[in-house]
């Protein structure tokens, strides 16, 4: 499904990105080759770099909603790659706020060139995505135009909303599972939210209609990071890339953890620990195993999963496009990786 997807939409949208990254100032030794790294098109010496970094999900997600709410996709475009701009400005912060040394199984920017060069892409990155937002000017009414301008905003406050949260989460001994869902709803869901909403505008469909794409993307996005909390800890590990459990190694705390938190002193009192050895973590994966925590989880991920399906149904998307979207939506839930 991927693979389809991207044969026909990747293309064009990796020109437009390309595009738009060209904007950079010239003649700066060195400040365009972190952007181009970030997005996968180079090495840290600048040289070609021909594999996959990332499936653009939340572009090609804008794209198809687009299409599939009435318009034609290529309008779509710059949005497509502000979008993507955005989401890769945020990775870059989120790398060096984390303190994560890899992405991708790649050094991330920050531990190439340092933390302060590092902060300095994210923010170019940032200011790449509105410009090409800027190119939807002419190509749509006005008054879309500025919803759209209007939406990205919003969006961009409630990534950074949802980045805060998980970083007070670190230090918080209690988080809820409402709070975690709040905190997911920002950092991981609000920018496919947007991609949906705005893939509806651009189509043609009023904002009610846009309103229910926008639903459909917010609980796609929820459902999707609780799946990447299954696999953070029951995940194949010759599939996901990473050792099993290392959600737990890192004392993350995730859906899966935060519900076992809540039903269980010994894993509360394992989390108090210093430090973590091997025995630990397996101990803790046999808690959360005689707890049913697999089955809690999968069912939310179901929940949510079933909410996007609701909203997107209610807004009606029409032909090959809506085929394509509710074979991604499938296809997200089906992953191993």
């Amino acid at each position: 499904m991927f693979a389809q997807l991207a044969q026909t939409y990747l293309p064009e949208l990796d020109s437009t990105l390309r595009r738009v990254v060209a904007r950079l100032p010239a003649g700066v030794p060195g400040f365009g080759v972190m952007i181009r790294y970030a997005l996968g098109w180079v090495d840290e010496n600048d040289q070609p770099f021909n594999q996959p970094t990332g499936k653009r999900i939340r572009p090609i997600l804008l794209l198809l909603c687009a299409e599939a709410a009435g318009g034609g996709w290529r309008t779509a475009l710059p949005a497509a790659a502000a979008v993507e701009l955005l989401h890769n400005f945020s990775l870059i912060h989120d790398d060096i706020q984390d303190n994560s040394p890899t992405r991708h199984k790649r050094p991330t920017v920050w531990k190439i060139w340092g933390r302060a060069n590092a902060i300095n892409a994210g923010d170019a990155l940032f200011a790449l995505a509105y410009c090409a937002l800027e190119e939807l000017a002419g190509a749509l009414p006005l008054q879309t135009t500025f919803r759209i301008g209007n939406i990205f905003n919003a969006t961009s406050l409630e990534l950074t909303r949802g980045q805060h949260l998980d970083m007070r989460f670190e230090s918080q001994p209690i988080v809820s599972v409402d709070e975690y869902v709040s905190m997911i709803s920002g950092k991981s869901a609000a920018l496919i939210a947007a991609s949906a909403e705005i893939g509806a505008l651009i189509g043609g469909q009023d904002e009610q209609t846009a309103s229910q794409y926008a639903a459909f993307g917010l609980n796609l996005g929820i459902a999707f990071q609780i799946h990447d909390d299954l696999l953070g800890i029951w995940g194949d590990p010759e599939i996901t890339g990473k050792s099993a459990a290392t959600d737990i190694l890192s004392r993350k705390k995730s859906l899966p953890v935060l519900y076992g938190l809540g039903h269980s002193e010994d894993l509360a009192a394992l989390y108090r620990r210093e430090t973590f050895t091997e025995a630990d973590v397996q101990e803790a994966v046999s808690i959360l195993n005689k707890l049913g925590v697999f089955e809690y989880t999968q069912k939310q991920e179901e929940k949510y999963y079933h909410q996007a399906l609701d909203s997107l149904n209610r807004a009606s998307p029409q032909g090959t496009a809506a085929e394509r979207l509710f074979k991604l939506v499938d296809n997200l839930f089906k992953r191993t990786y």
